[in-house]
């Protein structure tokens, strides 16, 4: 059993076992007691929903890898697609041209970008705990939202758009194949990159990275920049998907990015974490809601369930530690 561990953990590495366990559990326990769940239909479904989710998982990914949190990037999505759709309803709504939509994903872009540049100087400078301003800029972003949009939403975009939310490339869904380049770009980030380095130093002890030279708060600012700007890309997918927005689209994701990055064996202290582990964990989550929507479960018992998930992941996650502390002494 060791030696089968061990070979497991250099081909794939340890933070992995977890998503790959999950998995398993819920392909085995769902094919059983789901009726089609082992179907075209429901993988289909997967590869259209997870995207949304994934692009906000991606953009929570790097604040948590420096020891920080990122609660306001559903909202930071939100008014970002909202920044789209007014250029695009300036340039005629439903008769908007192309290259108004250009212009709008660079708005987009440009407000995803200033509220993740204002979050991370707002904890580079003031060293404010990253949970406190975020939260502030969740409440800030929500209700900038809503007195702008008066509580209600905004419609009505050229018919070009709606192969970025429900088209296929190569039989693949297009925000699919958005969201896999950007995991591609995460995992390059983080691992051919003076940035990914440092954000992951930062993680593991910021003092101790301010003393061998790294210029800290500039790193803070990137990364929450970085994440704002991944909250775009999300705000652009959901855009082009509803046919709106709306603000609040999406604000059941918050927990399940949180959830998806910890099952995806990112450390909750930061310092570790690898953005692969990450992408199957997030297949695992999209499994599991489809496997309980086909059961019939109700919304909010599912919702009490991510609740439940997110204490196991966490309880498993220290006796996993334990385990593999004791297999390195032995070793």
């Amino acid at each position: 059993m060791n030696s089968l561990v061990r070979k497991f953990n250099a081909i794939f590495g340890a933070d992995m076992a977890g998503p790959v366990i999950a998995f398993i559990a819920v392909m085995l326990i769902f094919g059983t007691f789901a009726d089609n769940f082992l179907s075209l239909a429901t993988f289909g479904s997967v590869a259209f929903q997870l995207p949304e989710l994934g692009l906000l998982t991606l953009a929570m990914l790097l604040p948590l890898l420096t020891g920080g949190i990122n609660l306001s990037v559903t909202f930071a999505a939100n008014l970002s697609g909202l920044a789209a759709a007014w250029v695009l309803q300036a340039h005629g709504g439903v008769d908007a041209p192309p290259s108004a939509f250009l212009f709008a994903c660079l708005a987009a872009l440009a407000t995803g970008g200033a509220a993740g540049a204002m979050t991370g100087a707002a904890i580079a400078y003031t060293r404010a705990h990253p949970i406190l301003v975020t939260l502030s800029m969740m409440i800030f972003l929500r209700g900038l939202g809503e007195f702008l949009t008066r509580g209600g939403d905004v419609s009505g975009f050229p018919a070009y758009m709606a192969p970025l939310g429900h088209g296929t490339l190569f039989g693949l869904p297009i925000p699919l194949l958005i969201f896999i380049v950007c995991v591609g770009l995460w995992h390059v980030l983080l691992t051919r990159t003076k940035l990914g380095f440092g954000l992951l130093m930062i993680g593991s002890n910021i003092e101790a990275a301010r003393y061998s030279g790294l210029n800290t708060r500039k790193i803070q600012v990137l990364v929450y920049t970085l994440s704002g700007l991944m909250c775009a890309v999300a705000g652009i997918i959901m855009l082009a998907r509803f046919n709106s927005v709306r603000v609040g689209h999406g604000e059941s994701y918050l927990l399940i990015t949180v959830l998806a990055a910890f099952l995806g064996g990112i450390n909750p202290f930061g310092g570790f974490g690898r953005v692969l582990p990450v992408f199957v964990a997030l297949i695992v989550l999209q499994l599991l809601s489809s496997g309980l929507n086909l059961l019939g479960a109700n919304q909010h018992l599912a919702t009490a369930l991510w609740g439940v998930l997110m204490i196991v992941v966490m309880a498993a996650r220290g006796l996993f530690s334990s385990y593999f502390a004791s297999l390195r002494k032995k070793v």
